[in-house]
């Protein structure tokens, strides 16, 4: 089984989060990616700056016409005691709560009690939400109910090597209007031996079908092993670039 099972189904996942554990077994894997409709959508970046990787336009344009806290958020996040990783703004409460020995969704459910689903109506995005500290992990979609309601759902993630689950803010049809991620954390193969090997897996396996809309802007991966040299590795794929 390999990512293509899970992704070639999302044509269109909007922003999605894996979580997981390489094959050697040893540390962490985040994967980030972006797809966009629009061309505002598509004008987007990730950059490693700032303790983490960032989301930015690259239309300044963007930025006097747009919501601003949903055009640049730090998408991840490095801390001390884990790492943060979300859709929004919410990742930096995400980090500040991480603490040694501390459980991933109680630190996602006190992170984000004060967040809702994202305010771009009709649709509504969810905030989709992830937490990783040693070998516990945690994965969160706030998403809006039937009558308005806040709707949140927390989920501990079991690491196992070469294993990750993943969550997105849509289901994946290109449809209007947009499905809404509903029900648990897929899984997914964790391909590669660096973060590179697996961005570079992840970014071609949401390629489109054949004559189908290239809707990919970014994929970013992850991988935090304390036993290498530096313990952080990036690698991001940008649709103008790479970095």
């Amino acid at each position: 089984m390999d990512p293509t099972s899970t992704l070639a189904g999302l044509e269109y996942p909007g922003r999605l989060i894996v979580i997981g554990t390489p094959r050697s077994g040893a540390g962490a894997v985040i994967v980030y990616a972006i797809t966009g409709r629009s061309p505002s959508s598509q004008a987007r970046r990730l950059v490693h700056r700032d303790g983490g990787v960032w989301v930015e336009p690259t239309d300044e344009d963007a930025l006097r016409t747009g919501n601003v806290d949903l055009l640049v958020y730090p998408a991840i996040l490095f801390a001390k005691d884990g790492i943060a990783v979300s859709n929004g703004k919410q990742t930096g409460d995400v980090r500040d709560r991480l603490r040694p020995g501390a459980d991933p969704v109680s630190v996602l459910s006190s992170a984000l009690s004060g967040w809702d689903f994202e305010p771009d109506a009709p649709i509504f995005t969810p905030r989709i939400s992830g937490c990783i500290m040693g070998k516990a992990a945690g994965l969160s979609v706030v998403r809006r109910g039937p009558s308005g309601e806040t709707l949140r759902s927390y989920f501990e993630v079991g690491l196992r090597a070469g294993e990750g689950r993943l969550i997105s803010t849509y289901e994946g049809p290109n449809a209007d209007p947009l499905p809404v991620f509903r029900g648990e954390p897929r899984f997914v193969v964790l391909p590669g031996k660096s973060a590179a090997e697996t961005a570079e897996a992840f970014h071609r396996d949401l390629a489109p079908a054949a004559a189908g809309k290239d809707f990919r802007v970014a994929t970013a991966c992850v991988t935090a092993d304390p036993a290498a040299p530096g313990g952080i590795g990036v690698h991001i794929i940008n649709r103008h670039g790479r970095t």
